[in-house]
């Protein structure tokens, strides 16, 4: 029987041209069993302390991992929550650390078993999904926002979903006016059929009555969805809005565990819940939400806004449920989409297909994660 021999977690920082080249941070997970085989895992942490933090929860976690059947993926999942309730209850770093050795885990189960993910999830519910371009805002002049967008969708993308009050000069998210026009000039240059979402971020804080007011001028140009507007929990806000504006309503992506996912959806104010395999417990913690979604018969999205490792994880999960409608991909070449795997995810005239290939379907190229060293940039820094 194979046994896990080794589980090495790896802090990463590279530049991001997608967030105006910030530096972004992720905890990677190789995990090695005795005759030789690898898996890969991912934890979305963000920032570099959030990372070196994964790493050692991770390192304290693989006495639980070592050993064991890596087939087993749901025993192991419970025996590292049941450790991580002294120092994660409901969620955080724990959460982190849980979802990068999941996500290695069902790697190397695929690759054992000689099946892919998706097969190992109960097979393809989807034959392909609309593929969307996520990036953010990044300029002052709307007009050459307006054009990067165009560019984006040439290739046959189905819509768009722009990130309102990041890094850069667009200032989007602060003034009633410039947002509506933004938004007014983006349907009128990518035309009437694209999807136009909007993602409100973690700077954008908009009152109910802000939300209300811009949402419903944004209706009048075939919003699709406001992502977050009133942040990560506002039930009551969330309620008002809903009542007031016909948009559909996301959010859900801060939540760690299936706990957090179920309270925003008891709320009945969500409409498409945004999950991220490398934050919520990995593979197995995002399909023990999409089953809770599915039953409130609302929409999944899944969170792909990292490595090639957590898009191919979230490319398994949205074709194995009916929830998922449509998946992500950063439009603009990355290091950790392009360069860490040996075939990048790549739409298909707007359209993305089935992952093949055992496990998740991907090879990574080992000499780029150690490019990509934390502790390597910063000696170059």
């Amino acid at each position: 029987m194979t046994k896990v021999a080794t589980v090495e977690p790896i802090p990463v920082s590279y530049p991001e041209p997608n967030d105006f080249n910030a530096t972004r941070h992720l905890c990677l997970v190789r995990i090695e069993t005795d005759d030789g085989l690898v898996g890969w895992g991912e934890a979305i942490t963000q920032f570099p302390e959030a990372s070196l933090a994964t790493r050692a929860i991770v390192e304290g976690m693989a006495e639980r991992v070592v050993g064991r059947d890596p087939v087993h993926t749901n025993a192991i999942w419970e025996s590292l929550k049941d450790r991580a309730w002294w120092y994660g209850y409901a969620g955080g770093i724990a959460s982190n650390a849980i979802a990068a050795i999941d996500i290695a885990l069902w790697d190397l189960k695929g690759k054992i078993l000689g099946r892919s993910v998706l097969d190992l999830l109960g097979g393809p519910i989807h034959d392909r999904l609309p593929a969307v371009a996520s990036s953010h805002a990044h300029y002052s002049d709307i007009g050459r926002m307006v054009e990067e967008a165009q560019e984006w969708l040439a290739p046959g993308l189905h819509g768009v979903k722009v990130g309102f009050g990041k890094r850069g000069d667009a200032r989007l998210g602060y003034e009633h006016d410039r947002d509506v026009e933004y938004m007014r000039r983006m349907r009128e240059g990518l035309g009437p059929r694209p999807q136009i979402m909007i993602d409100c971020g973690w700077a954008v804080r908009w009152d109910v009555s802000t939300a209300v007011r811009r949402v419903q001028a944004f209706e009048e140009h075939g919003l699709h969805w406001i992502e977050e507007p009133l942040g990560a929990w506002d039930p009551e806000g969330y309620a008002t809005l809903r009542a007031k504006t016909t948009t559909l309503i996301a959010y859900g992506e801060k939540e760690w565990t299936l706990e957090g996912f179920e309270r925003v959806l008891a709320t009945g104010t969500v409409d498409v819940v945004g999950v991220d395999p490398g934050r919520a417990e990995g593979i197995t913690g995002f399909k023990r939400v999409t089953e809770r979604v599915e039953a409130y018969r609302r929409q999944s999205n899944a969170h792909a806004w990292s490595s090639a490792i957590v898009s191919a994880a979230s490319l398994a999960l949205s074709f194995a449920t009916p929830s998922a409608k449509l998946f992500e991909l950063k439009p603009l070449r990355n290091p950790m989409q392009h360069d860490l795997v040996t075939t990048p995810f790549e739409h298909r005239e707007g359209w993305m297909y089935r992952p093949t290939g055992p496990g998740l379907g991907i090879e990574v190229i080992e000499e780029v994660v150690d490019f990509y060293r934390a502790e390597r940039v910063a000696e170059r820094v």
